[in-house]
């Protein structure tokens, strides 16, 4: 009897000695992150069978086990790699809002300043200083323009930067992942018996990597975990690592192309595979914030360059002079494909500034055709040939010859806030008056009266001669004389357009016979204003996106839409913090460590231990009591 309470008490020693070993070591890492409460689980020891029945003989430790919960931990990993792709989606946007939105920094300002100046120089036309001014307003539009596309080109490169060091930490963390599946392949197990801190580790590893990109935790039957991101790809495989690489796309050297690395390849991977983590948040906002932004902003930039060239090249400036180009207008950016194996130079030149849309294209050479793929919508055209013209832009082959398979990016307004310009330099050189101006004869007894008119094509111009228009009333017309080339004569219908030589005017009221009008150079016109005010009103004119907004309204949508993106994604991830509390908190409940708990089962296991040291001597006094008996 005494040598099976003794080993009772041995067994009782054992367990609340490995009872308080567990509680320790859980109270230990208590701050340790993804660290998994453990707890010790008994079972009684094979009892003996005797004439009076089974006695019992101790108990038995069976195992250590984390109270480990996978279907919280999924919830747990899917809410943070959301939450990851929206902080960063949103840390990037809120820089462009605050940059757009800016009251003092934004484009508005300088637009109203500058076609204050237009304005100024309607007023006094004649004004050297009012000229100067407009000038320099000018200057000051476009210095704020090339700052705005300067912080553009600054969120990018940052952007890029912070890609990079996501990939670097992926890489890292990939590693790590490896070697900690290596450990717990050689630590060895039979499906019960596991190492649970290794395992702890490991489920860390695959949160802090989840964070960064969402992956997808494939457990393998010798304990390893392999991992996989985007849509399938490979990134753990054992003890093997394939890392990512970030390098300059060979479309587009001012971004970032993703790729993953093997031992015989590098595969590129498209950022659209990317959709959860920090690295999926930061390529979202490339592709579809900065970009459109971007786009949209040199939109405005390059239809307000050309229409106000047009209106500008339809005046007439100090020196009596046509006018020329006011500002520098943006072209499309074309870049070939680096692996390119033709030497086909694609170019692409502004047509008409209001049909652009903000949407980049890929344009891909194959059989003898062109195919244009609009980006990121993904519509294609297929052209026999070039040149051809669509969405405001023309594309040509100047020179060179693809072959098959060839691409190239045309990007119609990413850069234009970089290179417009202003080309007039000298106040004189402002075409504020109109080239021509019509009179009518004094010797007319009718009430007609024409319109100054307002000019639209100024080939013709200056006109050779003066040009007259007489009114025959038996064939109630307008013969006109001195026109070159020859026009005329026109129908007289009160108030209706008359059109000659880029010149578009009205004669209203009851002309006589015989009365007469004429169209002549406007020499020595320095007071005209006439243009000043068509290029003060181009203000107002819907001429961006087809003819649905003018160049503020246009920028002031940018702002709304760019604004109200930034306020969805804030909303969007104050909610997924909720969530992630939630589940965080979910898990925690199920699988923390409670400092509480854990005091009383030292006290549990500390009284056990006594307890089971006392059958421990009780066994030994009676043992020593039968020896005694004995002699």
């Amino acid at each position: 009897m005494g040598s099976s309470v003794l080993s009772i008490g041995i067994t009782g020693l054992n367990a609340a000695r490995l009872g308080l070993t567990t509680a320790g070591h859980n109270i230990s890492n208590v701050s340790t992150p993804g660290f998994t409460r453990q707890t010790t689980i008994f079972t009684p020891a094979t009892p003996q069978f005797t004439g009076a029945g089974y006695v019992g003989s101790g108990v038995e430790v069976i195992n250590v086990v984390r109270e480990y919960s996978e279907f919280l931990s999924n919830q747990r990993l899917a809410a943070e790699t959301q939450q990851g792709y929206l902080s960063a989606f949103l840390t990037q946007s809120r820089q462009i809002d605050n940059v757009l939105a800016d009251p003092s920094s934004g484009l508005s300002p300088a637009l109203q300043d500058f076609f204050s100046g237009v304005q100024d120089v309607a007023s006094n036309p004649s004004s050297v200083p009012s000229r100067q001014s407009m000038l320099s307003l000018s200057e000051a539009m476009v210095s704020r323009v090339q700052s705005l596309d300067a912080r553009f080109r600054d969120l990018r490169e940052g952007v890029n930067a912070e890609i990079r060091a996501a990939v670097g930490n992926i890489n890292s963390l990939a590693t790590q992942l490896a070697q900690v599946n290596d450990r717990i392949a050689a630590a060895g197990s039979d499906g019960n018996q596991l190492p649970n801190d290794l395992l702890d580790q490991r489920g860390y590893l695959v949160s802090q990597l989840n964070a960064q990109v969402k992956v997808t935790a494939v457990p393998q039957s010798d304990g390893t975990l392999n991992v996989f991101i985007g849509s399938g790809q490979s990134l753990v495989v054992g003890g093997a690592v394939l890392g990512l690489d970030a390098t300059a796309s060979p479309d587009d050297p001012a971004n970032l192309e993703l790729a993953l690395v093997t031992d015989n390849a590098t595969i590129p991977l498209p950022s659209s595979i990317f959709q959860g983590g920090k690295l999926g948040g930061l390529l979202a906002f490339r592709d579809q914030t900065l970009d459109k932004a971007q786009n949209t902003f040199g939109r405005v930039v390059t239809t307000l360059a050309q229409t106000f060239n047009d209106q500008h090249r339809l005046g007439q400036d100090l020196n009596g002079a046509l006018g020329t180009d006011y500002f520098r207008v943006p072209q499309p950016s074309v870049q070939a494909r680096s692996t390119n194996l033709g030497d086909g130079v694609l170019t692409a030149t502004i047509d008409d500034a209001a049909q652009l849309s903000v949407s980049d294209f890929r344009v891909t050479y194959s059989g003898g055709n062109w195919t244009v793929r609009r980006l990121p919508e993904g519509t294609e055209n297929v052209y026999g040939s070039l040149p051809q013209t669509f969405d405001g832009i023309t594309l040509d082959l100047p020179s060179g010859t693809p072959q098959d398979g060839d691409m190239y990016l045309v990007q119609p307004t990413r850069y234009a806030g970089r290179d417009i310009d202003v080309l007039v330099t000298d106040p004189a050189l402002v075409a504020a008056a109109a080239p021509v101006r019509t009179t009518a004869a004094l010797t007319n007894n009718g009430n007609a009266k024409i319109t100054q008119g307002v000019v639209s094509d100024v080939t013709d111009l200056p006109l050779p001669s003066p040009v007259t228009f007489t009114y025959d009333q038996a064939a109630n017309e307008w013969a006109v004389s001195g026109a070159s080339p020859a026009a005329g004569p026109f129908t007289y219908t009160s108030g209706a357009d008359i059109t000659f030589n880029g010149l578009t005017f009205q004669i209203t009221g009851t002309p006589a016979d015989g009365d007469s009008f004429t169209l002549s150079n406007n020499n020595q016109g320095v007071a005209d204003n006439r243009n000043a005010l068509l290029l003060g009103r181009l203000q107002t004119t819907p001429t961006v996106a087809g003819g649905s907004a003018n160049y503020q309204s246009a920028y002031s949508q940018l702002v709304s839409q760019v604004g109200n993106d930034t306020r969805e994604i804030e909303v969007q991830s104050q909610a997924q913090q909720i969530l992630v509390k939630t589940a965080t908190d979910a898990e925690q409940a199920f699988s923390g460590v409670n400092l509480d708990e854990e005091a009383a089962n030292l006290v549990r296991f500390q009284q056990a231990y006594q307890a089971s040291a006392k059958v421990l001597q009780i066994a030994t006094d009676l043992f020593d009591q039968i020896l005694q008996f004995g002699n």
